[in-house]
């Protein structure tokens, strides 16, 4: 029973993780007004794999209900513009998203005036559409970027395995803490640098090395030297050094979206507390599953076997060997 368990969370882990890694992404409306009825709709939608999520921005006056004039694609987003000119006013019109519904994706609205104002608000499943006008929320709304935190890190299995690696590392104690603090520090550094434009990398390149980092993480755990490693003896710097790598990673996020021009510092802080929140989340949870697993073993000894123990190293190490091979290409 207990092999066949196993058995079917490997198949699992080896289908579903390499193609969920980040593509739940929140989808982004932003509309530059230079008069009443003339502006810019910016649509950025999230792309699967090579389909599109079936959303779709609607303006009550049907301004947008035409092809756009300008439209192209990255691997996370298919862009659309459409340029109004001598339109209906913006204000009073209803924007909604056709097809958020039914998805399980959040939709970040940003409404620039002319005079350099901005209304910043997100659009859920549950709550698909908004009034534009002076009763919109003026300030960042708090929940847009914090659940964009939440989501990205609970979305991303590649940072939680790595986090996953260390706990399993190091164990559900106290050293553990510095560890997860060394990677918090980290990639909050590198996080801000790249997403307030001090930093620039080749995301394709800090992607892979990401992946990289998580199989040497996967090879410490099935290494038994007769002395420790500098891992095994302080994880907490290899924490740190390989935090800065995720954080770059991390504001890959942020530049698919953007920040707000003027709440860009609130937009970071926020995005980095959900962050941090989405992993604690998910380390209270691996914690408890490894302690639950330490009670079952005593009723059931195959999971002292050796292939039982080396078994999460394994499918860590070979999902992320499977990314690196994956981003390489992708160079």
């Amino acid at each position: 029973m207990i092999r066949a368990v196993l058995a079917a969370v490997l198949v699992w882990l080896a289908t579903a993780l390499p193609a969920a890694a980040h593509e739940v992404r929140p989808a982004l409306v932003q509309i530059l007004q230079t008069a009443p009825g003339d502006y810019e709709v910016t649509w950025k939608q999230p792309v699967v794999g090579d389909m599109a999520v079936r959303l779709r921005p609607h303006l009550s006056s049907g301004a947008i209900d035409r092809r756009p004039d300008a439209e192209t694609s990255t691997a996370a987003f298919l862009v659309r513009t459409w340029e109004v000119r001598g339109g209906a006013p913006l204000a009073g019109q209803t924007l909604t998203i056709e097809g958020l519904p039914q998805s399980v994706t959040d939709a970040l609205v940003r409404i620039r005036a002319p005079d350099g104002t901005e209304i910043n608000t997100v659009l859920k499943p549950a709550s698909p559409s908004m009034r534009i006008g002076a009763d919109a929320p003026q300030a960042l709304a708090v929940p847009a970027y914090l659940l964009l935190g939440i989501e990205h890190i609970l979305t991303g299995p590649d940072h939680l395995l790595f986090v996953l690696g260390l706990l399993l590392l190091i164990g559900p104690r106290w050293g553990v803490l510095k560890a997860v603090t060394g990677f918090t520090v980290a990639h909050s550094l590198t996080l801000a640098l790249a997403a307030l434009g001090y930093m620039r990398f080749p995301s394709a390149v800090i992607e892979a090395l990401v992946a990289l980092s998580i199989v040497f993480v996967a090879r410490e755990l099935l290494v038994k030297p007769a002395e420790p490693t500098l891992t095994q003896r302080w994880p907490w710097v290899v924490a740190f050094a390989f935090g800065l790598l995720h954080g770059l990673a991390f504001a890959g996020a942020l530049s698919d979206i953007g920040l707000p021009k003027d709440g860009a510092v609130l937009a970071l802080l926020l995005f980095n507390v959900g962050v941090e929140i989405g992993q604690l989340m998910f380390i209270a949870g691996a914690v408890a599953v490894i302690l639950a697993l330490r009670r079952v073993r005593l009723r059931a000894p195959v999971l002292d076997a050796p292939w039982a123990q080396a078994l999460p190293a394994y499918v860590i190490g070979g999902l992320a060997a499977f990314w690196v091979i994956e981003r390489v290409l992708a160079v």
